[in-house]
Order: C-alpha cells, then sequence, then structure tokens
C-alpha cells in the first residue's frame, strides 16, 4: 500500500524503519557507485594526453580531439536524457546511460587509431547524464528525510571522481598497457548497471506524456556544439580566426533562434519560464563560475606541481605523485557533502551554496600564498574541495525546490550543462594564460611564475563572485511549504497530498516539495 502523502519523493511502500534505511542505503551506494564511474571515466584520460600522438600516430592537436570530444557529447546529452528521463521514466533511462558507458569504454579498449577512441570518449560522454539523472531518482524514490543527503553525496561525485580518476589511471598506466584502463572501465561500468538494475525501482511518478521536442533538441546541439567548438580550439586556432568567429557566431544565431523555438513550445525541452525564475537561473549562474573555479585546480596545480625545480617555483614531482596530491580534495569533497545536507537543513540551501563559494574563494587565496610546496598545495586543494562539495550538494536541492516533480530530470540535466559550460570555458580561458606567459627553461618554453599568480587570481575571482550571485537567491517564505512558482500552462504539478493537479490558468501558484526536507518547513530561496 503506497503514501497517500507525497513529500519530496515519497510514493515509496510503508516499510519497516529498518528495511526502509536498509533500502535507502543500496539505492544510494547504487546511484553513487554509477556517478561515481561515469565522472571517473571521463577524467581518467588527462593523465595519457601527453602520450597520445605517440600512441595513436596522431599530433598533439589531434589527440586533444579525445578530450574535446567527450566535454562535448556531455554538455550535449545532459539536457536532452534528462527530458527522456522524464518522458519515459527515469530508472530506464538511467540504464540506457549506463549501457553507453560501457559502450564507449569498450570501444576505447579496443581501439588503436584516433577515430575510435574519439568515437568511444564521445559515447562515453553521454554517460554524464546519469548524476542528474540519479539525483531525480532520488527524489522519487527515497524517504523524504534522507533525500538531502543522498541527493549531496549523489552530486559531489562529479568532483570526487574527476580528483581519483587521476591518481588511479596513472597509476594504471605506469606499468600496463593504455588499453588495460578501458577494459577496467568496461567491467565497472557493467558492474554499475547491474546494481542500479537489482537496488534501484522504478520511479512511482507518472511519465510525462509528451514527445520529445527534437526542433528544441537539435537546436540546442547544434549551438553547444559549435560554442564548446569554439571555446576549446580557439586557442590553437586563433582567437581572432575566421573560423572561431564563424563558430561563435552560428552558436548565437541558433541559440537566439532556440530560446524562440522553446518559449513558443507547450512541452518544450527546456522549460525556460521555469529556468528563467530566479532561483533555477541565479543556481545555475553561480553552477558556471563555481565549475571555472573547480577546473583550475587539476589545470593549474597539478603543472606546478610537475614543472622542474630549476624553474624555482616548479615542485618536481612525477605524474603520478602530481596525480597522488590533488586525490585527497576529492576525498574533502565526499565528506562535505553529508555537511552540506545538514547545513541546508538547518540554515537554508541557499545558506549553503554561499558558503561553499566562499570557502572555495578562501582556498584559492591560500594557494596564493601558500605555492611553494607540495604539501601546502595540498592543503589548499582540500579546502577547495571542501567548498566545492558544500556547493555543488546544494545545488540539486535549490533546482528541485522550484520545478514541478515531472520536470526534475531535465532541470537538474540543465544545471550539469551549466557547470560543464564553466569548465569548459576555464580550460580555453586558462590554456590561453599558460601558453602566453611563459619563461624559457633549457630551450623550451614553460608557464611561468606570473602564470600561475594570474590563473589563482581569476578562479579566486570567480567564486568570490559566485559567493555574491549565490545570495541574489530569494529568501521568501510561504506557509505550510507553499512556494511561489509559475509553471508552463500545460505543466502537471503534483500537491502536496500527492494529486495531481493541472494549473487552471497559464501562472499560478502551486505547492511543490522541498528537497530532503519537510513539508513544513520549506521556501523558494532558502530550503530549510
Amino acid at each position: 500500500m503506497t503514501s497517500s502523502r507525497h513529500g519530496l519523493g515519497t510514493g515509496i511502500r510503508k516499510e519497516p524503519a529498518d528495511r526502509s534505511v536498509s533500502t535507502a542505503r543500496r539505492v544510494t551506494f547504487a546511484l553513487a557507485f554509477a556517478g561515481l564511474m561515469t565522472s571517473m571515466a571521463q577524467t581518467a584520460l588527462l593523465p595519457l594526453v601527453p602520450q597520445l600522438p605517440r600512441l595513436l600516430h596522431t599530433s598533439p592537436s589531434g589527440a586533444a580531439w579525445a578530450v574535446t570530444a567527450a566535454l562535448i557529447a556531455g554538455a550535449v546529452s545532459n539536457p536532452i536524457v534528462g527530458r527522456l528521463a522524464d518522458m519515459f521514466g527515469k530508472r530506464r533511462v538511467l540504464l540506457w546511460t549506463l549501457a553507453a558507458l560501457f559502450a564507449g569504454s569498450l570501444l576505447c579498449a579496443a581501439a588503436h587509431t584516433l577515430p575510435l577512441v574519439i568515437a568511444g570518449r564521445a559515447i562515453q560522454g553521454c554517460a554524464l547524464a546519469a548524476i542528474p539523472v540519479g539525483i531525480s531518482i532520488l527524489r522519487d524514490v527515497l524517504p523524504t528525510a534522507r533525500v538531502g543527503t543522498a541527493a549531496a553525496v549523489m552530486s559531489s561525485m562529479v568532483g570526487v571522481g574527476g580528483a581519483l580518476a587521476l591518481p588511479a589511471a596513472a597509476l594504471l598506466i605506469q606499468g600496463a598497457d593504455w588499453h588495460l584502463l578501458y577494459w577496467a572501465f568496461s567491467g565497472l561500468s557493467v558492474a554499475a548497471l547491474v546494481a542500479v538494475w537489482i537496488a534501484v525501482p522504478p520511479s512511482p511518478h507518472s511519465k510525462s506524456a509528451s514527445r520529445m521536442d527534437t526542433g528544441g533538441a537539435a537546436g540546442l546541439a547544434v549551438s553547444l556544439v559549435a560554442l564548446l567548438l569554439a571555446v576549446s580550439q580557439g586557442g590553437a586556432w586563433g582567437w581572432t580566426s575566421p573560423p572561431t568567429y564563424g563558430l561563435f557566431l552560428v552558436a548565437a544565431v541558433v541559440l537566439a533562434w532556440w530560446g524562440r523555438w522553446e518559449w513558443r513550445r507547450p512541452h518544450p525541452l527546456v522549460d525556460l519560464r521555469v529556468s528563467s525564475g530566479r532561483q533555477v537561473l541565479v543556481t545555475n549562474v553561480t553552477a558556471i563560475l563555481m565549475g571555472f573555479a573547480t577546473y583550475a585546480v587539476a589545470y593549474s596545480m597539478s603543472q606546478l606541481l610537475q614543472l622542474p625545480r630549476g624553474t624555482h617555483y616548479g615542485l618536481g614531482l612525477s605524474t603520478l605523485a602530481a596525480c597522488l596530491c590533488l586525490a585527497p580534495s576529492g576525498i574533502a569533497m565526499l565528506l562535505s557533502s553529508p555537511l552540506s545536507a545538514r547545513l541546508s537543513t538547518r540554515l537554508g540551501a541557499r545558506t549553503t551554496l554561499a558558503a561553499g563559494c566562499a570557502v572555495t574563494a578562501l582556498g584559492w587565496m591560500l594557494s596564493l600564498l601558500l605555492m611553494h610546496a607540495a604539501w601546502k598545495l595540498v592543503v589548499t586543494s582540500c579546502v577547495i574541495g571542501i567548498g566545492v562539495g558544500l556547493a555543488y550538494a546544494a545545488m540539486p536541492l535549490l533546482v528541485m525546490a522550484a520545478v514541478p516533480a515531472s520536470q526534475t530530470a531535465s532541470a537538474n540535466g540543465l544545471n550539469a550543462l551549466t557547470r560543464s559550460l564553466g569548465t569548459s570555458s576555464a580550460g580555453a580561458v586558462l590554456g590561453m594564460i599558460m601558453t602566453s606567459q611563459v619563461t624559457a627553461f633549457h630551450g623550451s618554453p614553460v608557464p611561468s611564475e606570473g602564470a600561475f599568480h594570474t590563473v589563482f587570481l581569476i578562479a579566486f575571482a570567480a567564486a568570490l563572485i559566485a559567493t555574491t550571485t549565490a545570495l541574489l537567491l530569494p529568501r521568501t517564505t510561504h506557509p505550510h511549504g507553499r512556494q511561489a512558482h509559475r509553471p508552463h500552462q500545460n505543466t502537471r504539478v503534483a500537491d502536496a497530498h500527492g494529486l495531481d493537479r493541472t494549473p487552471k490558468t497559464r501562472w499560478s501558484r502551486t505547492r511543490l516539495p522541498t528537497a530532503g526536507l519537510s513539508n513544513d518547513r520549506c521556501n523558494a530561496g532558502d530550503v530549510s
């Protein structure tokens, strides 16, 4: 017998407390493991990038496409896969993404040429949508009291996977053929698929009856591909070159058309009326800035740790040692995510997000002062990791508190997309700085000490601005969990009693469940 009262993700069967807790733990572990595998698969190639030209008989610019392909595929697939999850069932689509992870890993494991590796990496990139879809499943199937912590852990997998994949990949490929790395991911992806199949039940919420917005999907794909190609390749092609200008122009024109198209559609790929609301919009802007500040850790600190000591500022570590130095930051993210859930319950997700951004800014400020010893960089990267863990874990709570249950997967997918835009723009901007501010060492150009100062300052500024934007989130409270929300005309919304209500007016005020918190204590901006 199912519960008649729905909070966030209720609709689960009434079970004894110990059995309910055990089920929740199994679901959380399976989804977190799946998210960790998809995140690690995206980052594990990075230690191999300097060797790819030799291994695949290609140029350095050609080898860079193995990274770019996954980046673009992940960004494009996040909102599209999220919409498919809302339409066809979240568990089913999650299993599709894990199957894609397996197929992409298997293709890379068997590949000996660059085109096959690029194709495998692109397929792997599509699996990154498993994280926002998994967060949406948590909202549907877990008891209300456990959603906050579980969503926080799941959200942190983005950063945790990236930090842990670097030393794991470096250690694995140090004494073995690089194909072994992808054979390992092939097996791990199957394990994740089986775990989700066994532990995760179908979501109780009904599927969306609308059709796929193919025009919106095509427009979003074209605009994102053009934008990310221009951003990722602008340094190699030249920022003032015709290809770069042309791609930016295509991205702007198609994005403008796409926005007009989505606004007029009855069932859009991305509901811009919901996404342009203050809470979702500000959260996504903050996600871009935090994505930028987060990516700078792996990009800049790993290079500083590996530069020769003869430069008088490099720390002379091997690739494996440098990756191991950054691994504790991933552990710090993982440990801080449950703390983020507790802070969100007590103080509100808005406050937690702002605190996480502020801690990240503090970490980057300390990095400027403590960049001349490896152990000091470990400490500062952990401070940044704590801040990122707090911030990333608060974002899905804010997003889910502001959208109907029927749009959680697509809304979380859009939030993941904005983080991807932050990381991709960071790669372009920081790469330009590292290649323009150089000094000669034994006849070869290397990034100067001033380049690292500039990167650390920019990352600090990004985190500081993110703190400011987080404080712009609304704080309005409505009694008994009533939130100011304006759904689209045809959006169906679950009320506090689990009944499906269709708004009779174009703009209406509805009651929505909050993220992991009781129905009698929530609001539109401070989920508390």
